[in-house]
């Protein structure tokens, strides 16, 4: 055993209390039905009641504030936070863009997963849709055909028209995650870099797919909606060549 690895396992000991530790709040609130905004029990409470330091409570809580569990106003004290998806876009934004430097895998496994969502819950948002709210996306594709004829970038209407396909579907969460996967893919996207974006197939594209929900066709609208990832999909290939 070298000498150096009784302080790794020390350090892999210390982290496997912390994430103990920090089960343990995440319980306590859950036991005590607090919600989002409510207030936790102050520094010297919780000390007493885990049994532990406020040094080891302190980095415990910086952790979870960093997770979007605690929100720590200073002066005011600790409450449960807000829904907050910013620490989970930033880590998956760090693991795709770290990746584009290995041949790109977990990118394009973000990519994977974008995919999958939209395809795959496209059929249950049409069942659900409207004539004014098929009439609101196309006025939304519209806008992207007149970015395009202009030569304009459209990324922003480009993501209100994702947005307002499974809007119907009233899921909170899955527009939060969404939003999440559409802020990775840019960002993903724009390090990739590659061949100019042709604005006008783009906007085709968008065009064909809300051809296919208009026909109530679900297949087709699930397999058009996987041609809009075609053009990252052969840039990240491009890492693997």
């Amino acid at each position: 055993m070298s000498i150096d690895a009784p302080l790794r396992q020390a350090r892999f000991s210390a982290q496997a209390r912390l994430r103990a530790l920090q089960a343990e709040i995440m319980d306590l609130i859950l036991e005590r039905g607090l919600e989002a905004g409510d207030p936790l029990p102050t520094e010297s409470e919780l000390a007493a009641e885990l049994g532990i330091g406020r040094n080891t409570l302190r980095e415990s809580l910086k952790v979870l504030q960093a997770l979007g569990v605690v929100e720590i106003r200073h002066g005011f004290g600790m409450f449960v936070a807000p829904s907050n998806f910013d620490a989970l876009t930033d880590g998956l934004t760090f693991r795709g863009r770290l990746s584009l430097r290995h041949q790109g895998k977990e990118a394009i496994q973000l990519v994977d997963v974008r995919q999958a969502l939209e395809s795959g819950l496209i059929g249950d948002a049409m069942e659900l849709m409207s004539e004014d709210h098929l009439t609101a996306i196309d006025a939304t594709v519209q806008r992207m055909e007149g970015a395009a004829e202009r030569g304009e970038g459209f990324a922003d209407i480009d993501e209100e028209f994702h947005r307002q396909l499974f809007e119907p579907l009233s899921n909170e969460l899955l527009s939060n995650l969404m939003s999440v996967f559409w802020k990775v893919y840019r960002k993903i996207h724009s390090e990739v870099g590659g061949d100019p974006v042709d604005l006008i197939e783009t906007a085709a594209i968008h065009r064909d797919i809300l051809s296919a929900v208009q026909s109530g066709d679900k297949a087709m609208a699930a397999e058009r909606l996987k041609r809009h990832f075609d053009g990252i999909r052969r840039e990240l290939a491009k890492l693997t060549a």
